[in-house]
């Protein structure tokens, strides 16, 4: 185990994108719960090739340039979030850094991701902090408002802000509505398998075990 437990009040609430229902997503999702708000119940097996991933430029935690080229060569487990998230995001990145550390070593094999849809107030410093929290080979991606909205597009992403009620005056006290899943991309940029907030860690590591054996 990680021992990176962080006390965390969990009340997930998810938001599911419209946008993973228009990209013609066809895919297992196995070991998640029922996929009710996406129009699927029950567990479906993984068909046919869906239109998640491909090319994209952003900004590291370390303040580095990197493009989708710099992850090939390894499995690619990302999720979509933003720091000033109150639960989903670091419920999905700490069942993440367990499922690495439950991988022994075949997490060699597999670079965990969190990138931002919140550019605004996640700069890299502000990742690089919020990360060590979790599994310490975690990059964080960032980038201009363009390069995170062209990112959340290549993935099928939804974002929106959604302003705060307690505080309307202030510009940067707002909420993030976003689809919650993570994503497992193959060494080569290809779509594999989609893991939906709430997923636990032992799901989550059957799956990626049964696609690091492909």
């Amino acid at each position: 185990m990680t021992g990176r437990k962080i006390g965390i009040g969990i009340t997930i609430s998810v938001v599911v994108a419209a946008a993973l229902i228009g990209t013609g997503i066809r895919y297992v999702v196995d070991y998640q719960p029922k996929l009710t708000q996406a129009g699927v119940s029950g567990t479906v097996k993984s068909s046919g090739t869906a239109r998640i991933g491909g090319a994209f430029s952003m900004v590291d935690h370390k303040g580095r340039q990197v493009t989708d080229r710099d992850f090939l060569g390894k499995f690619m487990l990302i999720s979509f979030g933003y720091t000033f998230c109150p639960d989903v995001c670091p419920t999905e990145l700490q069942t993440m850094s367990e499922a690495l550390d439950a991988l022994g070593e075949q997490a060699d094999k597999v670079q965990p991701v969190f990138a931002t849809i919140d550019p605004e107030r996640d700069t890299a410093a502000v990742l690089a902090d919020y990360l060590s929290n979790f599994h310490p080979r975690f990059i964080g991606l960032t980038g201009t408002t363009s390069q995170v909205a062209d990112i959340a597009r290549t993935f099928g992403v939804y974002y929106s802000r959604v302003k705060s009620q307690n505080a309307p005056g202030r510009d940067k006290d707002y909420l993030m509505n976003h689809s919650a899943y993570m994503f497992l991309m193959d060494g080569n940029g290809k779509f594999r398998a989609a893991f939906r907030a709430g997923i636990a860690r032992d799901g989550m590591v059957r799956r990626i075990r049964d696609e690091l054996a492909k």
